[in-house]
């Protein structure tokens, strides 16, 4: 086998593979090899019609496509092994294909390249700083969420239902007379104030009490899911069952020491003030850091091939639909509620992949030009450290590690160094 290959205007690898006779008559018996088992002629059981009769009955074409794609794979990576200094990002796309006067083939293929990247300045940039400091009110809002997770709800009997109760009701909605789906529910609790229901809904339970049973009449919103519904006015029968209000913990040392284990109510705000400073500070630093990178990508030049700006937009529709899932809404009924088709829904996504996929090249552009590595030693102290945060041995449990785990904590140390890189290369102030 020969080949040749060649960076095109376009920025794509020509790859040339050349294959002899011999070669291409191998590639041909794999092909056969691989299909024979579909084919049966008179006098020959089904998958054991001899290669010679198969030609002669069907012609030398009879396995031509797969014979190509087989000569094709077998050498192609090998040849993109050998030519590193070329990155290739997409698969490739056959060109032309020919037989030679001696009766093997030549196949031809192109592949996009990675896109060459021409680098704005990335050292002394002057980048505004970034401050989030903890106030008192801070840590007042994570004083009552422990109070809310400490609390107690306490029924009540001897009033009407008041702004913030909490009330279990059975309801039942109906428009023009006729229930709709999921617009009946017995038992359920609903926090008044909460706004988790149809606007207008809660306000009319005020008022209410315990054994109480009441017809209110709402409006559903014009944008809401359910197109059946959106804009139609609608009434419910509610039934009130009980009344409760949430009793939160007074808030002293010994609340303190029972909840969290600290000593006093001023030394759990100490360690919240310095918990929550950690997180603010761990902000500032991202946010300053995409300052950098947008900045750098901005001054930067660079051409997308569509193949990347694709794949991006792939990326971004995942983490959306996780997203969504985490919600536990499906991607297919957003489209669905918003109107919209999937191309739609894609193309919506194609500025942002741009934009995402620039500065991917350009920082993978940086770290090239800076020569920044993560060495075997760092990423083991790295692998050592969640050993040990898994009580395991180090080998033991580097030994367990996929390779695409490692390749991660390999590829986070190189993001970690250039960002230090940048900091210290360029001014915040």
């Amino acid at each position: 086998m020969n080949y040749k290959v060649e960076k095109t205007e376009k920025n794509e690898l020509r790859t040339s593979i050349e294959l002899t006779k011999e070669e291409w008559l191998e590639a041909n018996k794999k092909a056969y090899a691989k299909n024979k088992s579909k084919y049966s002629a008179p006098g020959f059981r089904k998958g054991h019609v001899p290669y010679n009769y198969m030609v002669k009955t069907y012609g030398e074409q009879v396995f031509f496509e797969d014979a190509i794609n087989i000569a094709f794979s077998e050498n192609y990576f090998d040849i993109l092994d050998k030519e590193s200094a070329y990155t290739v990002i997409d698969g490739p796309s056959v060109e032309d294909i020919k037989m030679t006067d001696e009766g093997g083939i030549v196949i031809v293929a192109v592949a996009p390249l990675k896109p060459v990247v021409k680098l704005g300045k990335y050292k002394g940039i002057k980048v505004e700083k970034v401050e989030y400091n903890v106030t008192d009110e801070d840590v007042e809002n994570e004083i009552q969420k422990l109070r809310e997770r400490n609390s107690r709800e306490i029924e009540v009997t001897d009033r009407a239902v008041q702004e913030g109760d909490i009330c279990v009701l059975d309801y039942s909605g109906s428009i023009d007379g006729v229930k709709f789906e999921g617009g009946t529910a017995q038992n359920q609790t609903l926090k008044i104030g909460s706004k988790t229901f149809i606007p207008g809904f809660e306000d009319q339970i005020i008022g209410m009490n315990i054994g109480d049973e009441r017809d209110i009449t709402v409006k559903f919103p014009e944008d809401y899911g359910a197109s059946e519904l959106a804009g139609k006015d609608a009434v419910f029968a509610i039934k009130l069952h009980s009344i409760k209000v949430k009793e939160l913990p007074e808030v002293n040392d010994e609340f303190i020491k029972d909840a969290v284990g600290e000593e006093s109510v001023e030394a759990y705000k100490a360690t919240v003030k310095e918990k929550l400073q950690k997180v603010n500070d761990e902000k500032a630093k991202r946010e300053i850091e995409d300052k950098l990178i947008k900045m750098i990508t901005d001054s930067s030049e660079v051409e997308i091939p569509d193949c990347l700006i694709e794949r991006t937009i792939d990326s971004i529709v995942n983490e959306m639909e996780y997203r969504m899932l985490y919600q536990g809404l499906k991607l297919a009924d957003y489209l669905k509620y918003s109107g919209q088709t999937m191309e739609d829904y894609r193309k919506s996504f194609t500025e942002p992949a741009k934009t995402r996929a620039k500065s991917q090249l350009v920082v993978e552009q940086i770290i090239a030009e800076e020569n920044i590595v993560a060495t075997d030693e760092e990423v083991d102290e790295k692998i050592k450290q969640q050993a040990e945060s898994v009580e395991k041995s180090f080998e033991e449990y580097k030994a367990g590690m996929p390779e695409n785990q490692i390749d991660y904590i390999r590829n986070s140390i190189v993001i970690d160094k250039l960002f230090t890189f940048l900091t210290n290369n360029n001014k915040i102030a």
